[in-house]
């Protein structure tokens, strides 16, 4: 038994340079002795983590001893232990991280932290800031750590200055492991710590008085800050009545039967203030009054080994668990998407009307549904993100889902709605069969959007919003490849220029110039040396004739294939002459525009797997031939880092959402299918057949007829990826088949004939020639085909149920009127049945040819297998270029056709299934960094036209409430 007033000589007994000055500008009582022993007391502050005691005044015949706080210390850290252990099991590679930001001197407060951490195997990132850092400082600091995420826990050890609400809201919520932010505290309040934490210190209190807190009066003596509401919620839950009052000697209620000192000011404690029996609890650097009064002289204390040491050691808990969880989150999980029911209208409105009808679900939000991390996305506005593709090493271990791709055939200039039935067939599997699905579209071209063919982002009650956004600029990619293929292009005549006009030696000097003293060769110019092999890093040793074969390209003007380009409809770029100016010193060549699309770049973006693979592909694009007939590519010209630079953002997805279910669609790259591959990107494909899992379903789109965009999809897209589509939707269209079995031309702008409004069944079965070859084309690839009969209001019953019988014929697993346009995704809902039982039958996936065949031979056979041409006719530049290809050692390229897409054939009058002609091959190009060679057919050009009356006409915004009309 010890009295009160025992406790003044003990606290004499400390050594004078024990006491020092804690960061709270208060009284720390330190000793530098062994714990002291029963019937002496230790004191020190523990707001902050340190140790403190446990003190109880007076004789009580029902007095409760707190745990043991050794074995509560003891516990806790064995627990830690073991919870890291089991996740390295788990995960071999995981190490768990916490970061302590420091301002000012060390103390045993951070030594107890850091001693503590390194016992049960956490790595410490200890970030140390100077005393009188400012709060922005800290909050720069709390930020980085923030994105960091192989940071799982941050402590903050400042002064009490610097723990302002904006700095302790500044840390994530995650990583918040003191529990102090106002979100953390708040979730304590409602019951919900599943996304935060418990403060250690205000944990380790209850922990020391569980069991004694039944029935009894707690008054917590501090400021009103986060711990002491932490502590009020949690002895209220415990069975105990809890008050509170600010460090005040006047607001001290004798009635207490348990006093926590939660944070000290300068002051003692008046004994007239403590009843018998009163347990006091010692957070602070407070001490007891020495004016004790003689009727407490039988004041008894019960000494404990710290709550501060047990509140480090919960604090690492908390590390612990917020690893755990950090590891939880990187397994897949299951979606929690909410939908929402559409209430169609008739007759249906425009598709910029529903599209404003529906209020986008917040990316980011969308984002956690569908299981990706905060720290996986990048958010544009309120209703786009990019998405990183670090997801796809989190979820590789995650089987793929089902994989199917929307063709068509042979499509009117008007467009038969791949993009509309993409968008139901989603709509369908998820809101209506409860199937997660993804789906993956091309970007569109401003091009069309202000051409003929308007925008890309479904119609009706199936598309993406919101659509403005989908179809102007976006996330600005297209702006994007843009920018880097006319900087490569510009590189080239530049690098002409200067070759003609300057000596070796003033090249070398200008190329490899001296930096204050210094001269070296940039990375990329050693890499260029190394290709030449030349061994030298120093520009000081080459010799005459190495410094003219590094300096000399010798390009050949006439041998340049990269073209500059624009993402617009501009006939007149189609043929240009450059270098005029007085400037370029006579160098003046004939060159030309083409659309953005038709960029090699964009062609890399849609087939590149991540960013050091985009980075060669970019590398090796061969821009032209030396003199000597070598390729000359974009490594050569040193400009390889410069054009992944301005595409590091671009080969990241776009999300956006449906507009029924507002689930997730990605929409990157935007190849044509006549002039490119056609096809969206192979890391959106990838990404979104990891989310939905196994089990789900991704649907995505290959450009215009099946001849042209699902051939390239198989032969260049899945060679490339490796990856093998389940099913082959094939959309068609009572309008079009009529158009080939013989009805008038159809042209944008004008009103439909008659014989496109009226029922014809003679027109639709002779024109089902076309679906029948578009059938045979995908069963040469070996996959079940489902036809989609995109349905219009004109279209009669008895002309639907035809076209679905013919196809059934021809081989079709099955076919489906849909009517997804006017219903959503309930007029689609066969369309997914159908789909999902054909996605689960047996297919035997082949390709078209063998890559090793002579470059004619492949393209002899694409152009007899799936064209229905009797043979090729290649002209003599076609024949050259194919010889120079060869030999440059190219000959192994998949072939990617550019063709018209309004004809199996090379003329587009030519409907239905035209037979016996020759195709002719005016020109070859090769896309090697894309990985290609691509033959131009007839007068196939890579600059659309604006027509007579284009869409822009329409379109327009009001300045009042900014909204655009006039999009379709």
């Amino acid at each position: 038994m010890l009295r009160l007033s025992v406790i003044r000589g003990v606290c004499r007994s400390f050594s004078a340079r024990s006491v020092s000055r804690s960061r709270f500008g208060v009284r720390i009582l330190r000793c530098d002795r062994e714990p002291v022993p029963p019937g002496s007391c230790n004191w020190t502050s523990t707001r902050d983590g340190s140790s403190s005691s446990s003190i109880q005044v007076g004789k009580h015949p029902n007095r409760t001893r707190s745990l043991g706080a050794k074995d509560a210390i003891r516990e806790s850290i064995q627990k830690s232990k073991k919870e890291i252990a089991a996740l390295q099991k788990s995960q071999p590679a995981f190490n768990p991280v916490l970061a302590i930001i420091q301002a000012g001197e060390d103390d045993q407060v951070l030594e107890m932290n850091k001693k503590i951490a390194a016992e049960i195997g956490l790595n410490v990132i200890h970030i140390c800031l100077p005393r009188e850092c400012s709060e922005d400082e800290v909050v720069e600091e709390i930020l980085k750590l923030n994105e960091d995420s192989k940071v799982h826990g941050l402590v903050l050890h400042l002064p009490a200055a610097t723990q302002t609400s904006k700095v302790l809201n500044t840390v994530k919520l995650e990583k918040d492991i003191d529990g102090v932010s106002d979100i953390n505290v708040g979730r304590l309040i409602q019951g919900d710590v599943s996304e935060g934490f418990v403060p250690p210190l205000a944990r380790a209190v209850i922990e020391l008085l569980d069991k004694s807190l039944e029935g009894k009066t707690v008054l917590i003596v501090g400021e009103n800050g986060p711990i002491e509401v932490a502590l009020q919620c949690l002895i209220q839950r415990k069975g105990g009545v809890a008050m509170s009052c600010v460090w005040n000697s006047n607001n001290l209620q004798k009635q207490a039967d348990i006093v926590v000192l939660t944070n000290g000011k300068p002051g003692e404690i008046p004994p007239n203030c403590l009843s018998p029996g009163t347990t006091v609890i010692n957070c602070a650097a407070a001490v007891v009054s020495e004016g004790l009064n003689s009727q407490h002289r039988d004041v008894e204390s019960m000494v404990e080994m710290g709550v501060g040491t047990l509140a480090a050691a919960l604090r690492m808990e908390n590390v612990v668990e917020s690893s755990r969880r950090w590891v939880e989150r990187q397994q897949y999980k299951q979606w929690n998407l909410r939908s929402l029911k559409l209430q169609p209208l008739s007759p249906v409105p425009s598709d910029i009307e529903i599209s404003r009808g529906q209020v986008p679900k917040p990316v980011d939000l969308l984002a956690k549904e569908i299981g990706l991390l905060a720290d996986e996305i990048e958010v544009y506005g309120k209703a786009k993100a990019k998405v990183r593709l670090s997801l796809l090493e989190r979820l590789k271990e995650q089987p793929d889902g089902k994989y199917v791709l929307v063709a068509g055939i042979t499509p009117t200039p008007l467009g038969e709605g791949k993009s509309t039935v993409t968008i139901g067939l989603v709509q369908a599997l998820t809101a209506h069969l409860q199937v997660n699905s993804f789906a993956c579209l091309r970007q569109p071209s401003q091009g069309p959007t202000f051409g003929v063919k308007g925008g890309a982002a479904g119609g009706g009650y199936a598309q993406v919003i919101p659509m403005e956004e989908f179809n102007l600029h976006l996330t600005g990619d297209i702006h994007a490849i843009t920018a880097a293929n006319n900087l490569l292009a510009a590189a080239i005549d530049a690098r002409i220029l200067h070759e003609s006009t300057q000596s070796d030696k003033a090249l070398y000097n200008r190329l490899v110039p001296s930096v204050n003293g210094v001269r070296k060769f940039a990375s990329i110019q050693l890499a260029r040396l190394h290709r030449l092999g030349i061994n030298k890093s120093d520009p000081s040793t080459l010799t005459a004739e190495e410094i003219t074969s590094f300096v000399r390209l010798d390009i050949d003007p006439a041998t340049i294939t990269w073209q500059r380009v624009l993402d617009t409809n501009d006939r007149f770029l189609r043929k240009i002459t450059v270098g005029q100016a007085n400037t370029e010193k006579g160098f003046i060549r004939q060159t030309q525009f083409d659309i953005a699309v038709a960029s090699e770049i964009m062609a890399i973006l849609a087939l590149t797997d991540g960013l050091a693979d985009m980075k060669d592909r970019l590398g090796k694009m061969v821009v032209a031939s030396d003199k000597k007939g070598h390729p000359v590519t974009a490594e050569d010209l040193g400009v390889t880092g410069a054009l992944a630079v301005l595409m590091k953002d671009a080969i990241k997805p776009t999300l956006m959402q449906t507009l029924e279910v507002r689930q997730s669609v990605f929409v990157h790259a935007g190849p044509f299918a006549n002039i490119a591959h056609g096809n969206s990107s192979v890391l959106a494909d990838k990404i979104a057949l990891k989310l939905v899992g196994e089990g789900g379903f991704v649907v995505t789109e290959a450009g215009f007829g099946a001849d042209i965009g699902m051939e390239k999809f198989f032969n260049i897209k899945c060679r490339i990826s490796g990856l093998r589509p389940n099913v082959v939707v094939l959309v068609a269209t009572v309008r079009a088949l009529k158009m080939h079995g013989g009805g008038p031309n159809v042209s944008a702008g004008a009103p439909l004939p008659k014989e496109y409004t009226d029922e014809n069944l003679k027109l639709v079965a002779d024109g089902c020639c076309n679906l029948q070859k578009q059938i045979q084309i995908a069963h040469h690839f070996g996959v079940p085909v489902v036809v989609a009969l995109n349905v219009f209001k004109t279209d009669t019953k008895a002309e639907t149920d035809l076209v679905c019988q013919i196809a059934k014929d021809a081989g079709a697993s099955d076919a489906v009127p849909c009517y997804h346009w006017a219903r959503g995704g309930k007029g689609s809902v066969e369309l997914a049945k159908a789909v999902r039982e054909a996605a689960n039958q047996q297919n035997s996936f082949k390709f078209l040819y063998d890559l090793q065949l002579p470059i004619v031979e492949k393209i002899r056979t694409v152009a007899q297998k799936v064209y229905g041409a009797e043979d090729i006719e290649l002209s003599p530049e076609a024949q050259t270029k194919i010889d120079n290809y060869t030999k440059q050692g190219f000959g192994t390229l998949p072939i990617c056709m550019a063709k018209t897409h309004l004809s199996l054939s090379h003329l587009p009058d030519k409907k239905g299934v035209p037979t016996g002609f020759i195709l002719p091959i005016r020109d070859v190009r090769a896309s090697i960094g894309a990985g290609f060679i691509y033959p131009l057919v007839g007068t196939m050009s890579t600059m659309p036209g604006l027509p007579t009356r284009p869409c822009f006409y329409d379109i327009d915004l009001d300045p009042e409430t900014e909204q655009i009309t006039g999009l379709f």
